[in-house]
């Protein structure tokens, strides 16, 4: 029997949510109760997989595992810096991962690298794909500390230009679906052999001749079948019949070394299937626990069976279209499945970003030119700067590129002129064009990114006449839904609203900073803001302040010297204005002039002043960055809520005797009174979940008062505060391990959440548990270490580890 092996393939990527301006993640609502969807999905995927769970016959966990160590998969380079910033911890297990790896693969790690920015390549310009598969190389070097021998290709969407340019950077194979294969033949055979429509065998590697063959690439076909049972038939709910179906791929007919592999979005393991990391790891198990298959990567496939046969694809296409590479420029029919409605709106977005990126090429080459040597090798090699934005390394890049020593005015304009090339690669994301309507989120995002091209345009006084036509052209893309209109309403309403300069980061500072105490120095997302003087009155509720601030981008390294007053009467009314300083004397003249005014409690006049100094546009809470917005709306609110909430509780309190009066005699509850009791209760049980420390007695009289209404709970989120409780406690007992009454609350708390019918996530109590195996393999008997042990144990009943 020829010798077995198998490969998981897992593809991680979340498209960029990042605010163009700000270089952060905003507040979304949609993932509530966490921050944003790549928070979310990361408690649901990526956590887990880098702590999986081996489960006994009873449920119970007996080992917990690093699934990454053990599957082929890349991540986007733009979900790895999110990581990084935001889970470290998570960013920590993928990268460790790819060390383990190696060891395990004979120096062949589990990671591949990605082109940038998941941009689809067979659409792009070849500049474009060159710089995409220059920065995914440069990004993968950066994290993982080696250059990357694979690279995967964004929805796997193929031509032989992009091939030829992954050779020429050093990759050595990639990853295609078996439908983008075309025929086959043995290496140095004349007869090609047909196998389209998917008929590939997929279990060997096959190299692609490029460029009259003088140069070449290994490619896998993974098993469509088979991944997609895994993506989309449900295989993944056990994890047995997912190791069966990995091993039915092989054939005992085959006398060559077999590879059986998948490749699915990563996501399908623990967000688009719950628990499909544990069905992963399961599999993953078995398959190493048999003699007669092992593990594999990609990398140590190919090193130990190069490719005996050439292939010959079907370009422009890609797994998730069966147009070619329709889904990303025409109205194909690929869609989510909205009846009614049409796509024909991604071929005027296409030909509108087309043009954007065109009309600026030349501008680039002419304005950037006068900065920098070779501007294109210049934008190469800017990934260095967009990885490391200090001054070190920002040094380095203007001694290799810049035409000439630059004074700081041409080195912002040089930036920006660097930045808005990201930009004009950021906007072809692929998501942008994958689901079914314009105004959607995804391509809303990807239209801001072109709103922040057309904005760096227009500083570098290159944008006016590129601004025009890209919005005709974009009001082709109609809209599905009839309020939205077409592209350019769609961009003026989502878009133009949301832009940020310079201007509108100081009077966030200056709104923000009636609520909260900035230093000499502060940073609000990707800007600096150096305070030079200040004034704070405050009469009651009313305050005014008043002062100059310089703020500069750590992005572009612009930066501007602003004046700003703000008036805030209460609650959410504010009024605020910022303008460039425009000297000592006009700045004292306003600051005295606003000063008298108030001190006389003459608001309107205050108002009228700072609409005099300050001639354009003034400011409000609505123009505050989301987060800091949200949560100074809730800062005004809390008073308000804990007014409605007495409110609530004395009629609760006043009427209770009553409801249960009417519950003993079987009569409906009036609903004003079940809304009071919900009110209340709601409040009480959140309060309780995170107090300090647990009442356990106090929270379980308040489930049982809820239930005893029949009140439906708000399960998601009191689940979400008491999992953030127990996270706590589970941190505070690894810092210290053997803290007794540390172990005490949390076994308390563990037991609580088994007994509330609401289900709080254990995963980080459940890891913390595991480590301290060590800790509990050191005790030697003592009675201080009978009483430690006698609750580990406990605890691991509790969170369903098996001691």
């Amino acid at each position: 029997m020829s010798e077995r092996f198998v490969c998981v393939h897992a593809h991680f990527y979340q498209p960029p949510r990042e605010n163009p301006w700000l270089e952060a993640v905003e507040l979304q609502d949609s993932a509530f109760p966490f921050h944003d969807w790549n928070e979310r999905i990361t408690e649901q995927c990526y956590a887990p997989n880098g702590a999986s769970r081996i489960l006994d016959g009873e449920g119970r966990i007996v080992d917990i595992v690093n699934n990454y160590a053990q599957i082929s998969h890349n991540f986007g380079p733009t979900l790895l810096a999110w990581l990084e910033q935001r889970r470290p911890d998570v960013y920590a297990s993928v990268i460790a991962a790819d060390a383990l790896s190696r060891q395990r693969f004979d120096g062949h790690g589990s990671a591949m690298a990605q082109a940038y920015n998941h941009m689809i390549m067979p659409l792009a310009n070849a500049r474009d794909k060159r710089t995409q598969v220059i920065w995914g190389i440069a990004d993968f070097r950066r994290r993982y500390g080696r250059a990357p021998e694979g690279m995967w290709l964004p929805e796997t969407a193929v031509d032989l230009e992009t091939l030829a340019i992954l050779a020429e950077h050093g990759i050595r194979f990639t990853v295609l679906a078996p439908s983008q294969a075309a025929r086959v033949r043995r290496r140095g055979a004349r007869t090609w052999r047909d196998v389209s429509g998917s008929r590939i065998d997929p279990s060997r590697a096959y190299t692609v001749r490029l460029r009259g063959g003088s140069s070449q690439i290994a490619v896998f076909f993974y098993d469509g079948p088979i991944s997609r049972a895994v993506a989309f038939e449900g295989l993944l709910e056990s994890g047995e019949r997912f190791t069966g179906r990995l091993m039915s791929a092989f054939d005992d007919a085959r006398t060559w070394p077999q590879l059986a592999h998948i490749a699915t979005d990563g996501e399908t393991y623990g967000h688009h299937h719950t628990s499909g990391d544990m069905a992963l790891a399961y599999a993953l198990r078995q398959i190493e626990s048999r003699e007669d298959v092992r593990l594999t990567t990609y990398g140590e496939f190919l090193r130990r069976f190069p490719p005996t046969h050439e292939v010959e694809i079907v370009e422009n296409t890609a797994w998730s279209c069966v147009h070619g590479v329709g889904r990303w420029w025409t109205g194909c029919g690929c869609n989510t499945g909205r009846p009614g409605w049409n796509q024909e709106w991604r071929q005027p977005l296409r030909e509108a970003l087309d043009h954007l990126r065109d009309a600026l090429a030349p501008a680039f080459e002419a304005g950037g030119g006068e900065l920098l040597g070779d501007v294109w090798a210049a934008r190469d090699a800017y990934i260095d700067v967009i990885l490391d934005r200090s001054a070190a390394t920002r040094g380095s890049f203007l001694l290799e590129h810049a035409a000439r020593p630059l004074g700081p005015e041409e080195q912002a304009r040089m930036w920006k002129w660097l930045e808005l090339q990201r930009q004009t690669m950021l906007m072809y994301t692929s998501c942008g064009w994958f689901f079914d309507e314009i105004s959607g989120i995804e391509t809303v995002q990807v239209l801001r990114y072109a709103g922040r091209a057309l904005q760096l345009a227009r500083d570098l006084g290159v944008g006016e006449h590129v601004e025009a036509r890209f919005l005709d052209l974009l009001a082709g893309a109609r809209s599905n839904i009839a309020e939205q209109g077409d592209g350019r309403a769609i961009f003026e309403r989502h878009v133009r609203p949301a832009t940020v300069d310079l201007a509108k980061v100081g009077a966030h500072y200056a709104i923000t900073s009636l609520f909260d105490g900035y230093g000499e120095r502060s940073r609000i997302y990707c800007y600096r803001v150096e305070r030079m003087e200040q004034e704070l009155l405050s009469t009651g509720m009313a305050k005014l302040a008043t002062g100059r601030v310089r703020v500069s981008s750590a992005i572009t390294e612009e930066a501007e010297l602003l004046s700003y007053a703000v008036l805030h009467l209460g609650d959410h009314n504010v009024h605020g204005a910022v303008r460039p300083t425009r000297g000592d004397e006009r700045y004292a003249e306003m600051r005295k002039g606003l000063r008298a005014a108030f001190d006389r409690g003459e608001y309107p006049e205050v108002i009228r002043l700072i609409d005099r100094h300050f001639a354009g546009g003034t400011y409000s809470l609505k123009q505050l960055f989301r987060d800091d917005q949200r949560r100074i709306i809730d800062e005004i609110l809390h008073g308000t809520l804990a007014a409605a909430e007495a409110s609530y509780r004395q009629v609760y309190e006043r009427h209770a005797p009553l409801m249960r009066f009417l519950r003993d005699i079987s009569t409906p509850q009036p609903e004003a009174l079940l809304v009071a009791a919900g009110f209340v209760l709601d409040a009480e049980l959140r309060a309780a979940l995170g107090a300090e420390p647990l009442d356990l007695t106090r929270i379980r009289a308040l489930v049982a008062e809820v239930d005893s209404w029949g009140i439906p709970l708000k399960s998601e989120e009191l689940g979400y505060v008491l999992e953030k409780k127990i996270d706590g406690l589970a941190e505070r007992l690894a810092e210290r391990p053997r803290a007794m009454e540390v172990l005490e609350e949390l076994d308390s708390a563990a037991q609580l959440a088994r007994a509330l019918p609401f289900r709080a996530d254990l995963w980080k109590a459940q890891n913390v548990y595991h480590a301290l195996r060590s800790t509990a393999a050191e005790m030697d008997g003592e009675k201080d270490d009978a009483d430690w042990l006698a609750h580990y144990r406990r605890l691991g009943e509790a969170l369903g580890v098996r001691p």
